[in-house]
């Protein structure tokens, strides 16, 4: 969730110059399925395999050393529902952020036909990357770890192996949300369970040594207190973003404000979907982008 230092090269890649498309490859025709959209990076594959590894852990603790040892039936199934559904719920955020297609500008489409399909009128510009040979849409950033330019994008995440944007900003504030929700809870049964074995014999409130337990639960907690802090930061960082229509990365630059400003609420709606229902807190509910504008290319 870090923003990636390359991208103050934006600056030389809005510069309008010759953009000599006969320099760019056409892009590859689309197979009949589509293309996956997963980024091959180490750093952002290792990070992606200790998120679920952490969410698998927090799992393992809560139910085999908290909540099956416990004798009280009902607490234990109201606080496993509770916890597996948040959960599920962050990890399938997690898959949608990671797997979703951010809003990538088609790789290599500054060629002459695609220019004079754009119907350029006198004094229009526009602009291409010469990183990865593609006319930028206003609002685009080019990520070098993506290797392509990116609509509305507001960093990359490295947690989420991929950037956040334009497409897939709704299932990353959904992550972050969840994450937040369930290392609160964890805390909260942590704490419980901790006052539990001191009133009651360690022996009888774990299926684990008192020395196992004790550890197991000590991680627990320092995990959950760490990641409810980052997450609670990301989450209300993003949702101001949201709110503000302004990316990390524009915040960051202080870049001037050349598109319309909108009601909070029109915002809300632009990212997770029209109009407010319970899909807004769903990761599988797709929201509706709209089609793609031609005239986003020129200013």
């Amino acid at each position: 969730m870090m923003l990636i230092p390359t991208h103050h090269f934006r600056d030389i890649e809005r510069k309008p110059e010759y953009l000599q498309p006969e320099k760019c490859v056409p892009p590859p025709y689309p197979g009949p399925g589509g293309t996956m959209w997963f980024i091959r990076d180490g750093c952002g594959i290792a990070c992606a395999i200790v998120t679920w590894f952490l969410v698998l852990y927090a799992e393992f603790v809560v139910l085999f050393v908290m909540l099956i040892p416990s004798r009280d039936y009902v607490y234990s199934v109201i606080n496993g529902v509770i916890f597996n559904l948040l959960a599920f719920l962050a990890l399938a955020s997690h898959c949608r952020a990671m797997l979703t297609d951010p809003g990538a500008v088609p790789k290599g489409n500054a060629t002459k036909e695609f220019i004079e399909s754009l119907q350029l009128k006198p004094g229009q510009v526009v602009y291409k990357c010469p990183k990865c040979c593609s006319i930028k849409p206003d609002r685009a950033h080019h990520c070098s770890v993506c290797k392509r330019c990116i609509r509305k994008m507001d960093h990359h995440c490295p947690w989420v192996n991929n950037c956040v944007g334009e497409n897939n900003q709704k299932y990353f504030v959904l992550f972050t949300m969840y994450i937040a929700l369930i290392s609160l809870h964890a805390l909260v049964m942590v704490g419980f369970h901790f006052l539990h074995c001191f009133e009651e014999d360690w022996t009888k409130c774990s299926y684990f040594s008192p020395p196992t337990t004790v550890i197991l639960l000590i991680l627990l907690c320092f995990e959950g207190l760490l990641f409810l802090i980052f997450t609670s930061v990301m989450f209300g960082t993003q949702v101001h973003s949201i709110c503000t229509d302004e990316t990390g990365i524009e915040q960051l630059k202080k870049e001037e404000r050349r598109w319309a400003k909108k009601t909070k609420w029109m915002n809300m709606k632009a990212v997770f979907g029209h109009p407010f229902s319970l899909g807004w807190a769903s990761p599988f509910a797709t929201p509706d982008q709209g089609k793609a504008d031609p005239s986003q290319y020129v200013v």
